[in-house]
């Protein structure tokens, strides 16, 4: 599902990490707050995934790439359970 289809697109953080977890979805974005362990502590999440662009947007094939890679590699869902994904151009870091 994407957002756009259960939340106004200028729907706040808070709504946002509460609408996924509702879903019982795993929150993909490219918003850098939701890589915020102290706000948003990944053990109360069914996982969250940070797309890291540092403002370059050419990253994108490359970020995809990896989280293409990664779902691969782990298809079950309860595996993003807990856990903050931050993709990167070059590595993903696994937070808990």
């Amino acid at each position: 599902m994407i957002l756009r289809e259960a939340l106004p697109v200028r729907a706040v953080d808070p709504d946002v990490i509460a609408k996924a977890r509702e879903l019982n979805r795993i929150l993909i974005s490219l918003n850098g707050d939701f890589s915020d362990i102290v706000a948003n502590p990944p053990e109360k999440y069914n996982g969250m995934m940070s797309f890291q662009l540092h403002n370059r947007p050419e990253l994108i094939p490359q970020l995809q790439e990896r989280l293409k890679s990664l779902l691969t590699l782990h298809p079950d869902q309860e595996y993003y359970k807990g856990k903050l994904f931050i993709i990167e151009a070059h590595r993903i870091r696994i937070r808990h």
